[in-house]
């Protein structure tokens, strides 16, 4: 499986959410996989390192997962797959 146009964006919008909100992968991981993740942990380590593709459905798990540990944070957010340009450019609020 490749990248699609949006992977690259999304997967840096995500990690730059967790790593604003302090959240670890492990924690991430756990709750991600309890509301229905399918990736293992080590993929989802992966995966925030640019090494593996993952489907846009898990993609958009994972920013669930993301925001929902953020809860009123206040920093950025972990962007959903249809919340992203089509063609993969970046969008103007990138941080």
């Amino acid at each position: 499986m490749g990248f699609d146009t949006n992977e690259p964006e999304q997967r840096r919008k995500l990690r730059a959410a967790i790593d604003a909100g302090d959240i670890n992968i492990g924690n991430l991981w756990l709750y991600y996989f309890s509301i229905g993740g399918s990736v293992g942990e080590y993929e989802v380590e992966a995966y925030l390192q640019g090494m593996i593709s993952i489907p846009e459905l898990e993609r958009d798990l994972l920013a669930m997962a993301a925001n929902d540990l953020l809860n009123n944070h206040g920093g950025p957010r972990a962007p959903y797959s249809d919340e992203l340009p089509e063609d993969g450019s970046p969008t103007s609020e990138d941080p």
